[in-house]
């Protein structure tokens, strides 16, 4: 994840089409974006990018969940017409960044500044760096984690294990404490069964996203292919 903050909406685009001028020339693969605005009165505005080539709405995506993090105040709008919003409860498992990325980026996100930000591939830092520190612009990056299943896993076979207890208790107790334990019984494997869901959806929207991807530089290699055989024709 790559957030580039500038002081000025004019710096930001100009570092946008930088961004995208490295991933044309094969630098880096650019594979989502948007630019962030805070305005002087806490207000957010979002702008997606609508070059073609790129993955699409950034709503479910580890993208999206971290402008929804740094996104402030509800309708903050995704697009000139999209009529989506950020904000608001996001769970910051999806932006699989950590908490002290996030406090960085608030910290230097303030009024009136801009943020370009995007999920790129990059082998090496030094190109994005120097294009964007000419710009004036400071620099944060951060590797996205992979879904977190073995958390997910290991939370959901404690609460199993506490559901196994009760259960054991459950077929001790009296008569009059049994319909308590069973409500306690009750509720846990609503919880049980509502992070086994959170959980599949998860890796669910991990795979789309990887093959979302995988398809956008297929596409983009056979462009290049095409445009090369053009050239020797």
């Amino acid at each position: 994840m790559l957030v580039v903050v500038f002081d000025s909406e004019t710096k930001a685009y100009e570092g946008k089409r930088a961004l995208l001028q490295l991933d044309g020339e094969g630098t880096i693969s650019v594979y989502d974006y948007a630019v962030l605005a805070k305005h002087a009165d806490g207000s957010t505005t979002v702008r997606q990018g609508d070059d073609a080539g790129l993955i699409g709405t950034v709503l479910g995506t580890s993208l999206g969940a971290l402008i929804g993090l740094l996104g402030g105040p509800v309708g903050a709008a995704v697009g000139a017409t999209a009529g989506l919003v950020v904000g608001g409860a996001v769970d910051i498992d999806k932006a699989r960044v950590g908490e002290d990325f996030i406090e960085d980026l608030r910290k230097v996100l303030a009024p009136t500044r801009v943020a370009v930000i995007a999920e790129v591939e990059e082998d090496w830092t030094t190109p994005v760096d120097i294009r964007m520190e000419e710009l004036g612009g400071t620099v944060f990056r951060r590797a996205l984690t992979a879904v977190r299943k073995t958390v997910d896993d290991e939370e959901i076979a404690a609460m199993k294990a506490d559901l196994a207890q009760l259960k054991a208790e459950h077929a001790k107790a009296r008569a009059d404490r049994q319909a308590k334990i069973q409500n306690k019984m009750n509720q846990l494997d609503s919880k049980i069964q509502a992070r086994l869901q959170r959980a599949k959806e998860k890796r669910e929207a991990s795979e789309r996203e990887a093959e979302a991807k995988v398809q956008m530089l297929k596409a983009r290699a056979a462009a290049a292919a095409a445009r090369a055989n053009a050239t020797t024709i």
